[in-house]
């Protein structure tokens, strides 16, 4: 938008969105001024126009953070040691338990201090596969680990969060708790099997309130235990507090509910992962608590959010209060999904310093591009929060989508906040409308910006109830 002002000696002059004042121009009229008189408005010109230069940012700063959160996201690196899990009994027919095979050699495997624990071409049945410090789990080309759905193999329960909230549980299909240095890596696929038939058909039974009433009643973490009656879905991979995770290049498919999951984790690469699992409450990629993770070059056709970051729910996550903050996510496809990258609404510990750039994103079930959620139960605080360079070529409901109406919505007393988000240098083909963007009295949504983008195919105009959002030097045309 161009303003009408005054330069900083009085003179007229336009000011473009940024605030810096456009006072060159002036030159063309000056040149009837005498020489000396000229010169000396010229020279006065010019250091005016440098000062504005000096003192005004241009862009958006907070991506000068970047290549310092990339400095600290360093990939696990292990020994040139294979432990093939053939040597240790494991069938490639796809029906023998291969299990004790693929635990034996993991152990030995870290008692030799670290390697690959191979995965040869060729389908393997396994349970729950947990792994160790200094352990690189790789499926070689064809490779296909297919996991049991006899829930009782994934017994004993384990220290684990279901949805935020932390309890025993199921163990996730991979799992490790408290580990540094482990890596899920290769071409091979990962087959969670889950169906309506056995996993996915859990979903109405679950004992999901009864973990948040047990929660909010502040019980102690040791006794909320479930088992296979409490019909809790594991997640798919799941790295609880650990440092140094890498999950490279495999292929994951039919997930009974979340798919890669690292929880508490620092120092965390998701690169060039293919996901494609369309179950219920089938989110892709899920950092939950973590800080400096890269998740880039990946593809995700999901049931649920593409990525979504996490910090906790309600009463569990304030008491573990652990925020999700300096996550960089990067040359990622997004197709079916709620959300192309969403923050929540499990974030009552909070988000902050999230990039997103050079993604391509397209659906006609792919809600929104980037979606904020919370409630009065959840609360936390969303902030800086930045996205550029995006195609977006067809979304279902909006390109920004925030809801703080999200479930219990205003039933509660912790208002959520959103603040600083920047979307930049985007290019949308199709889209319902732009913003739908809900608040209520007392919770917080201000400094969201929408700039220099392109909106194609506008059906209906823009929600903004209670939130201040902004959109600055944007062309939107509407569908005719």
């Amino acid at each position: 938008m161009i303003a009408a002002g005054r330069d900083r000696f009085g003179w007229p002059a336009k000011v473009n969105r940024r605030g810096q004042a456009f006072i060159l121009p002036r030159l063309v009229a000056d040149m009837a001024l005498a020489p000396f008189q000229r010169i000396k408005r010229i020279l006065l010109l010019v250091f005016a126009g440098l000062a504005c230069v000096l003192t005004l940012p241009a862009g958006q700063p907070e991506w000068n953070q970047v290549p310092a959160i990339l400095a600290r996201i360093i990939p696990p690196t292990f020994p040139a040691r294979d432990f093939d899990i053939s040597r240790f009994g494991a069938v490639a027919d796809g029906q023998t338990d291969s299990t004790a095979a693929i635990a034996s050699a993991i152990d030995a495997c870290a008692q030799a201090g670290g390697g690959r624990v191979m995965i040869p071409a060729g389908e393997f049945l396994t349970g729950p596969i947990h792994l160790r410090s200094n352990v690189e789990l790789h499926l070689a080309t064809n490779a296909v680990l297919k996991f049991s759905t006899d829930p009782q193999a994934y017994l004993p329960a384990v220290f684990t969060r279901f949805e935020g909230t932390e309890c025993y549980n199921l163990s996730p299909l991979i799992y490790a708790l408290g580990q540094k240095n482990v890596a899920v890596t290769g071409d091979g696929m990962l087959d969670g099997q889950a169906d309506e038939s056995n996993w996915l058909a859990w979903k109405k039974l679950s004992a999901r309130k009864r973990l948040a009433q047990m929660a909010e009643d502040n019980v102690p973490v040791p006794q909320r235990q479930f088992g296979v009656d409490a019909h809790l879905r594991p997640d798919f991979i799941q790295f609880n507090r650990c440092e140094n995770v890498l999950i490279q290049g495999v292929k994951i498919r039919r997930s009974p509910l979340w798919e890669i999951h690292p929880l508490l984790c620092t120092n965390v690469t998701v690169r060039g992962v293919d996901i494609f699992s369309h179950g219920a409450n089938n989110d892709g990629c899920d950092p939950e608590s973590c800080r400096d993770v890269l998740i880039e070059k990946c593809l995700f056709d999901t049931g649920d959010d593409c990525i979504a970051i996490k910090s906790g729910r309600n009463a569990d996550g304030r008491r573990v209060g652990v925020p999700s903050q300096d996550i960089v996510i990067r040359d990622c496809t997004m197709r079916d999904g709620h959300g192309g990258v969403t923050i929540g609404s499990e974030i009552s510990g909070s988000c902050r310093n999230v990039f997103v750039e050079n993604c391509e994103m397209s659906s006609p079930n792919l809600a929104c591009a980037l979606r904020l959620k919370s409630n009065a139960m959840r609360g936390g605080v969303m902030e800086n929060i930045f996205m550029r360079g995006v195609n977006v070529g067809l979304v279902k409901d909006s390109v920004l989508q925030i809801d703080f109406l999200y479930e219990e919505g205003t039933n509660g007393v912790y208002k959520p906040t959103a603040r600083n988000i920047v979307v930049e240098n985007i290019r949308v083909a199709h889209t319902p409308r732009v913003v739908n963007a809900r608040g209520f009295p007392g919770a917080e949504i201000r400094g969201v910006r929408i700039c220099d983008s392109t909106f194609d195919h506008v059906q209906k105009p823009d929600v903004a109830v209670d939130a201040d959002v902004q959109l600055e030097n944007c062309k939107i045309t509407p569908l005719r």
